[in-house]
C-alpha cells in the first residue's frame, strides 16, 4: 500500500516521512499569503496619488469615484425596482451598499471591495427570488458590473499581485457557484465579469508596477548622483592633501636643514642653543615622517602622486595660451608683481583658473573669456568670466553635474577664502574667488551660496 505523500507513515517499526516537493510548498505559501492579503491591506490608508506634486492629479481619484457613485446609485435603484421588480426599500439599501463604498476606494480599496462584494452576493441572493429576474442578467446586474470594474481599477493600483489574484479567483468562484445554483437564470454575465475584472486588474497592476519602477529608478539616480559628488569631494580632498604635503614638506625640510646647520654657520653658540636647534631639527623630521605616513594612507589605492613641482600663478599664462589654441578667445590680466603669495594660495589660484577654463572649453566652446588675477587689501582675487558660446556647434557636454566646482570650493575653504559662482544674464558664467594672502584662522569662513544654479 502506498502511503500518502507529505505525511508520516510506518515501515515496520521505522517512522518514514515523505518529503513534500518544493513547488508544492511554494504554492501553499503563496496561497496563504494571498488569503492573508485579503484581510490585511498592503498600504496605509492614504489617498491614491496623494504624493503627486500637482494638485489636479491628486483630485482625479476623488472626481472619478464621485462620478461613478453619482451615476450608478440612481441607475441601480431604478433597475432593481423597475426591471427586477424588487421592493423599493430593499432596492435602495442594496443599491447604496453596492455603490456608496466606492467612495472608500480612493484610500481603502480592499475594505471597499469587501463591502461591495458582500452586497453583490446578497443582491444576487435577493434577485434569485425576484419576479423580474427571468430573462435578465443574473447573478450580477449590468450596473453592478460597471461599479465592480471601477473598484477593480482602484484595487489594482494599490494592492500587490497576490492579493489581486485572490480577489479575481474569489470573484470567479462565486459567479460559478451561482451558476450551479440556478443555471436557468444565469445568462453568462458571471463569465463576462470574471474576464473583464481580470483584464482590468492586469492593466492596473502593470500601471502600478511601471510607476514603482520609475520611482525606484529616480531614487537610484539621486543616490548615484550623491555618491558621485561625495566621491569627487573625497578625491579632491586627497589630491589637495598630496599637494599640501609637497608645499609643507619643502618648508619643513628647510627648517630641518637650517636647524642642523646652525651650529656650523653660527660660531660661538652656547650648548643650550645647540640643543634647542637639535630639538627643532628632530621635531621637524618627526613631522615630515608623520606627513609621509599620512600621505601613504591617502595613496593606498596604488595611485602615484605627482612628481613634478606644483604649479602656481606663474603658469597661468600657459593655461590661457592652451585655451586659445583650443579655440576659445581668452585674455589674461595678471600684474607683473603680485608680492608675496603663500604657496597654498598660489597653487589654489592656479587650480581654480585651470578648472574654470576647462569648463569653458567643455560647455561654451568659442565663448570670449577673461581671466583676471589681482592682489589688494591682503587678498588675492581670481575672476574668470565667459560669455555665451559663439559657435553654432553643440558643446562637448550639454549638461553637467557640478562636480567641477567641488574642488574649487574645497580649495577656497582650505585657504579661508570665499567663492561665488553663477550664470550671467547674457548666457555666460562667472567664477570669482577671493583668497587671503595671510594665514587663515583655525576655522575659516564657510563658502557662501552660489549666485545661481551651477550648470557645471
Amino acid at each position: 500500500m502506498t502511503p500518502p505523500a507529505g505525511g508520516p507513515h510506518t515501515l515496520g517499526r521505522v517512522m518514514v516521512r515523505t518529503p513534500v516537493p518544493a513547488p508544492l510548498v511554494a504554492g501553499r505559501r503563496y496561497a496563504r499569503e494571498a488569503l492573508l492579503g485579503l484581510t490585511q491591506p498592503s498600504h496605509a490608508p492614504a489617498a491614491l496619488l496623494a504624493d503627486s506634486p500637482r494638485r489636479w492629479l491628486r483630485l482625479v481619484p476623488y472626481v472619478v469615484v464621485l462620478a461613478l457613485t453619482a451615476a450608478l446609485l440612481p441607475v441601480t435603484i431604478n433597475v432593481l425596482t423597475n426591471d427586477y421588480q424588487v421592493n423599493g426599500g430593499i432596492a435602495g439599501a442594496l443599491a447604496t451598499a453596492q455603490t456608496a463604498p466606492l467612495l472608500l476606494a480612493v484610500a481603502r480599496p480592499l475594505q471597499a471591495w469587501w463591502i461591495i462584494f458582500a452586497a453583490d452576493v446578497l443582491g444576487a441572493a435577493v434577485l434569485l427570488g425576484a419576479d423580474g429576474t427571468v430573462g435578465r442578467s443574473w447573478p450580477w446586474t449590468p450596473a453592478g458590473v460597471v461599479g465592480y470594474l471601477g473598484l477593480m481599477l482602484f484595487l489594482g493600483l494599490r494592492e500587490p499581485r497576490r492579493t489581486l489574484l485572490a480577489v479575481w479567483l474569489v470573484t470567479g468562484a462565486t459567479g460559478f457557484l451561482f451558476e450551479m445554483v440556478s443555471q436557468k437564470r444565469s445568462d453568462g454575465i458571471h463569465v463576462l465579469l470574471f474576464v473583464l475584472s481580470g483584464v482590468v486588474l492586469l492593466f492596473a497592476d502593470i500601471l502600478r508596477t511601471r510607476g514603482e519602477v520609475q520611482r525606484r529608478l529616480a531614487e537610484q539616480e539621486t543616490i548615484s548622483e550623491a555618491e558621485r559628488a561625495q566621491r569627487t569631494l573625497l578625491e579632491e580632498r586627497a589630491r589637495i592633501a598630496r599637494e599640501l604635503h609637497d608645499v609643507v614638506a619643502h618648508h619643513m625640510s628647510v627648517i630641518t636643514v637650517q636647524a642642523d646647520s646652525a651650529p656650523y654657520r653660527i660660531q660661538g653658540l652656547p650648548d643650550a642653543a645647540q640643543e634647542e636647534f637639535a630639538t627643532i631639527a628632530s621635531s621637524a623630521r618627526e613631522s615630515l615622517a608623520e606627513m609621509r605616513r599620512l600621505l601613504a594612507v591617502l595613496r593606498s589605492d596604488g595611485s602615484e602622486g605627482e612628481r613634478a613641482p606644483q604649479p602656481g600663478l606663474d603658469r597661468v599664462q600657459q593655461l590661457v595660451e592652451a585655451t586659445v589654441r583650443a579655440g576659445v578667445p581668452a585674455e589674461l590680466s595678471l600684474p607683473a608683481r603680485l608680492g608675496d603669495v603663500p604657496q597654498a594660495v598660489d597653487l589654489s589660484a592656479y587650480r581654480i583658473v585651470q578648472e574654470a577654463l576647462a569648463n569653458v572649453v567643455r560647455h561654451a566652446p568659442g565663448a570670449a573669456t577673461r581671466v583676471s588675477v589681482t592682489a589688494d587689501e591682503g587678498c588675492l582675487t581670481v575672476l574668470v568670466v565667459n560669455g555665451p558660446s559663439a559657435e553654432p556647434a553643440a558643446p562637448l557636454e550639454t549638461t553637467g553635474t557640478g562636480h567641477g566646482l567641488v574642488g574649487m570650493r574645497e580649495r577656497v575653504r582650505l585657504t579661508g577664502g570665499t567663492l561665488a559662482t553663477g550664470p550671467l544674464p547674457d548666457g555666460g558664467f562667472r567664477i570669482a574667488a577671493r583668497l587671503p594672502l595671510t594665514t587663515p584662522p583655525a576655522t575659516g569662513p564657510t563658502t557662501p551660496p552660489t549666485d545661481g544654479k551651477d550648470p557645471r
